[in-house]
C-alpha cells in the first residue's frame, strides 16, 4: 500500500477528529491509546511542516523587511 503525504490542513483535520474522538472519552483503553499514538505523529508532522514555512518567509525576508500582510476590507 502506498503512502500519499498529507497536506499541512489534510493532517490538521485528522488531529482535529482524532481530539474529538479522545474528549468523548467512549473509546476502550487501547484504542484511546492508539489515537493518542497518532495524534503525536501527526503533531510532529504539523510542526515540521510550519517550521519549513517559517524557514522560507525567513529566507524570503532576510532583506530586513516585514512581510506584508493582506487583509480584506
Amino acid at each position: 500500500m502506498g503512502s500519499k503525504k498529507l497536506s499541512f490542513e489534510e493532517q490538521l483535520k485528522s488531529l482535529e477528529d482524532i481530539v474529538s474522538k479522545l474528549e468523548k472519552g467512549d473509546l476502550p483503553l487501547e484504542d484511546s491509546l492508539a489515537q493518542f499514538e497518532k495524534g503525536v505523529k501527526l503533531t510532529r508532522e504539523c510542526q515540521l511542516l510550519l517550521d519549513q514555512a517559517q524557514q522560507k518567509v525567513t529566507i524570503l525576508t532576510q532583506d530586513g523587511e516585514e512581510p506584508e500582510v493582506y487583509t480584506k476590507d
